[in-house]
């Protein structure tokens, strides 16, 4: 009999993380969730919808729009025994709280010599492709990247959505969970129960023979899409999903280099600083010797985002983008 696919065969990436949020309320009591319109609102991009009902205002709080206040009372929630997973609306607010996130969370635990730990959660919606404007549409990860001590998550799929949030809110080090608003209404195969998704693996998505795509969150389906259309060319393309940039997946970086011989980042920060610059540069210290061609970048353009579809669409990655800079490598 063929299998017959269902509407409960398939959920959302914005409910997959209600549901992953809420399946570590239930395990941990001592998990709770603060942010701007969180409760009985269910988030401003609906992710968190059904928390409120469930464990109400005792573990779900709504806050001022202070951003500082948000992260702050998280860090001191989290030095006395709590495990918040606390929200910060756009990505872009991030620069609001940055003396928080880059200068006291994740230095506590080295400075009291590991006698506090910072267990807490940053979510956050991150990147462009909407038509959201220049303040509300960065793609951030590379600023967390720059601060050691912070853990950096940022899944592709409903099921990682989960399987990450697990991992990072049992995590003892604060770890910034990147949710790409382009991706909220995706859809994909729901989470098993207990799945967990440890931090540092990255995953093969689709094996090839001729060249390596690196990407993470919305530039994986975008990876993705360009490899089904350089495969009619005859050109295999192996797409890889890091999932993690702290901890960073190297060695399965380097092994599918080894197989194809090319590599491509796909990333959607600004190709100045941004994390496939670091990539790169690991692949160019430790694997030089399996390149037979250059390797390349496609990235945002170093310029603020524009409002208009058209415009936005010439300065941020998109398939043909991929597929043109493969091309170039295919033959080399």
């Amino acid at each position: 009999m063929a299998d017959v696919t269902t509407a409960q065969d398939v959920v959302t990436y914005r409910e997959s993380v209600a549901e992953g949020i809420a399946r570590e309320m239930r395990r941990d009591p001592t998990v709770v969730c603060l942010g701007e319109d969180i409760g009985a609102a269910g988030g401003v991009f609906k992710t968190t919808v059904g928390l409120f009902d469930e464990f109400g205002p005792e573990r779900v709080w709504d806050t001022p729009i202070s951003e500082q206040a948000i992260v702050g009372a998280a860090m001191g929630a989290a030095m006395t025994g709590m495990r918040p997973v606390a929200e910060i609306m756009f990505s872009d607010f991030l620069a609001c709280c940055w003396d928080y996130l880059a200068n006291e969370i994740p230095k506590v635990r080295y400075m009291t010599g590991g006698q506090v730990t910072v267990p807490l959660v940053i979510r956050t919606a991150n990147g462009g492709g909407l038509g959201f404007g220049a303040q509300h549409s960065q793609s951030v990860e590379n600023w967390a990247l720059t601060v050691p001590g912070l853990k950096i998550a940022a899944p592709s799929t409903p099921a990682d959505v989960v399987g990450l949030m697990a991992s990072a809110v049992r995590s003892d080090d604060p770890v910034v969970f990147f949710e790409h608003k382009g991706l909220f209404a995706s859809k994909g195969a729901p989470a098993p129960d207990g799945h967990v998704v440890p931090f540092g693996e990255a995953a093969v998505l689709r094996q090839g023979t001729d060249v390596t795509l690196v990407a993470l969150a919305s530039t994986v389906p975008m990876a993705l899409t360009a490899a089904d259309r350089l495969a009619a060319e005859g050109v295999e393309a192996e797409v890889l999903d890091l999932r993690c940039l702290i901890p960073l997946d190297v060695t399965a970086v380097l092994r599918s280099v080894e197989r194809t011989s090319r590599l491509v980042v796909v990333e959607e920060n600004p190709y100045q600083g941004g994390w496939g610059a670091t990539v790169v540069s690991v692949v160019a210290d430790e694997g030089f010797e399996l390149l037979d061609a250059p390797v390349k970048r496609v990235a945002g353009a170093n310029v603020p985002l524009p409002f208009a579809d058209a415009l936005e669409d010439q300065v941020i990655p998109t398939v043909d983008k991929v597929v043109d800079t493969v091309r170039s490598l295919a033959t080399y």
